[in-house]
C-alpha cells in the first residue's frame, strides 16, 4: 500500500528527501510524474495521455503530502519506507485507501524508473 502523512505532519521537511520516487511534496507545492522518474508521458489506459512534466495539483494545501501513484513504500530501494523511519511524530503511515501487494509495488518502481 502506499504510504500517507496524516495531519499531524508538523511541516518539518525531513521525509521529502528520503523518498527514491520522489512521491512526497511540501504543502501547496504542484508535481509532477516525471519528477525524480524516468516517465517522460503517463497513459492512463482510457485515452488519456499526459507529458511527464505536467504539473499537477497539490494533494494538500496544508501539509506535506504524498502522491499515491509515485509511492512503492521504498520497494526495490530500501527495507522500510524511508519516510516513516526519519518522521519525528510519526504520521508517515499506511494508506488504507492504497492497498498493493509486493509484486504491485516491484511492477509500480519498474514503471517509474524504466527498468
Amino acid at each position: 500500500m502506499a504510504i500517507i502523512i496524516t495531519d499531524e505532519c508538523i511541516n518539518c521537511g525531513a521525509c521529502e528527501p528520503e523518498c527514491p520516487n520522489t512521491a512526497i511534496y511540501e504543502g501547496g507545492i504542484e508535481w509532477t510524474y516525471g519528477g525524480g522518474t524516468k516517465l517522460s508521458e503517463v497513459d492512463f489506459g482510457d485515452g488519456t495521455i499526459i507529458k511527464g512534466t505536467a504539473t499537477m495539483k497539490p494533494v494538500s494545501d496544508e501539509f506535506y503530502y504524498i502522491v499515491s501513484d509515485k509511492c512503492t513504500e521504498c520497494t526495490g530501494f530500501h527495507e522500510e519506507p524511508q519516510c516513516a523511519a526519519v518522521c519525528p511524530v510519526d504520521c508517515c503511515v499506511p494508506d488504507p485507501d492504497n492497498v498493493e501487494d509486493l509484486e504491485t509495488l516491484q511492477a509500480k518502481k519498474a514503471w517509474l524508473h524504466g527498468e
